[in-house]
């Protein structure tokens, strides 16, 4: 098997997922072509030599039906040549297609390839897509489905996690998000978003709130106490989990992930590849795996995925210098802490999605770019980047710095 490397990693801002939100009026393929220009244009690419374009994007309908990777490379006016394919494995599509676009590398299916994702909330929204897990009865009775805002609150009520814990938590993600932009962290990486007549309307995360406080957060109700108790997930969970008395209901809008628009592309080689082009490489990857975990609770997948990828690598966790764990909702990332017993200073160290937002079909590329550009600015060796999953999944890719 070949390496894959890392050549560059840029992405959108995040714009509020809302019709208000400054990235409303930009449709979801020139959200991702915009991505695909960039990427060609800082790295003075003839598209010819890039054979594959795999997208991640958690709601493919509508316009962001069909095969928007393919679309999208029409769109951004690349070689003909160049393949697209569309990738859903819900919030880690991203990083599932940055993995499998290394994959064919590795395996010599591909030079160069591209992966990323894209999602435009603010035009297609949650649940547009519909499907067994949430329509079929026979499939929500098996599985003791609920609702992911209730699997968060399980992870707290069986892990032990307050509402000040997860309060405490968003507040240091607001803060961490906005001494980031303050000090530039993402500028090299950040792809200002322009309109049809060329103007930017966005080059900012339009989300991040460094004002933020725990009285603030502290005056929002619950946001899954009703769905729980009203609806009668509580009960279902309670089934699967017959050892909790009750659930606890912490989480809220403000220590939760943002709804969000935005898109996100990684450039993935060979050595050979990067020669031919001039291209000097920033990192490779140096493990990817994927796992699946219980499906009621859902959303403690990295935690299962992170064993298994330190494994495959023959790594353990003193190992890994830099975590990066998407802020679904702030439970997820406070029990990862919890299992490997990780320093809240070496994970999330530039805020996350609690503050700047979770497109999420483009989530994994954003982080692993952030990751990538941390690990180049402190000296670090290594990054483990990782996500929770819808259904009960967990991906995970590290990194390694050239």
């Amino acid at each position: 098997m070949g390496e894959a490397y890392i050549y560059d990693a840029v992405r959108t801002p995040r714009g509020k997922g809302k019709p208000d939100g400054s990235l409303h009026e930009i449709t979801p393929v020139d959200l991702a072509s915009q991505v695909l220009k960039a990427i060609r244009d800082r790295n003075d690419l003839d598209t010819a030599n890039i054979d594959d374009v795999l997208l991640g994007c958690v709601m493919p309908v509508g316009e962001q039906g069909s095969d928007i990777a393919r679309a999208a490379v029409l769109q951004a006016d690349y070689a003909q040549t160049v393949a697209g394919v569309h990738i859903n494995r819900f919030c880690a599509s991203a990083l599932e297609s940055i993995n499998l676009a290394a994959a064919k590398v590795m395996a010599g299916e591909a030079d160069m390839a591209i992966g990323g994702g894209v999602e435009s909330m603010s035009r297609v929204p949650m649940g547009s897509d519909g499907g067994a897990m949430i329509s079929d009865p026979q499939v929500t009775f098996k599985n003791y489905v609920v609702p992911q805002g209730i699997s968060a609150d399980i992870i707290a009520t069986k892990y032990g996690i307050s509402r000040d814990d997860a309060d405490a938590y968003a507040v240091e993600s607001q803060k961490r998000a906005a001494q980031s932009w303050k000090e530039q962290r993402f500028k090299n990486s950040i792809v200002p978003i322009k309109d049809v007549m060329g103007e930017v309307v966005l080059d900012h995360d339009e989300t991040v709130r460094p004002d933020t406080d725990m009285q603030a957060l502290g005056g929002l109700n619950p946001a899954f106490a009703m769905m729980g108790e009203g609806m009668g997930f509580d009960a279902v969970a309670i089934q699967k989990y017959p050892e909790l008395e009750a659930i606890n209901h912490v989480h809220h809008a403000g220590n939760s992930s943002g709804i969000v628009d935005g898109a996100a592309g990684v450039l993935i080689g060979s050595k050979e590849m990067g020669e031919k082009l001039g291209l000097k490489p920033r990192a490779k990857i140096r493990a990817m795996a994927s796992i699946g975990s219980e499906p009621t609770i859902m959303l403690t997948g990295p935690e299962f995925v992170t064993e298994k990828i330190l494994k495959r690598a023959g790594m353990s966790k003193k190992d890994i210098e830099l975590w990066e764990l998407n802020e679904a909702f702030a439970s997820v990332v406070l029990r990862y802490m919890q299992a490997f017993d990780i320093a809240h200073d070496e994970i999330n160290v530039c805020g996350g999605a609690i503050a700047m937002g979770h497109p999420m079909g483009a989530t994994g590329a954003m982080i692993l770019g952030t990751a990538l550009d941390e690990i180049e600015r402190t000296n670090k060796a290594n990054a483990l980047v990782t996500l929770c999953i819808g259904a009960g999944m967990g991906t995970a890719t590290i990194i390694e710095r050239v």
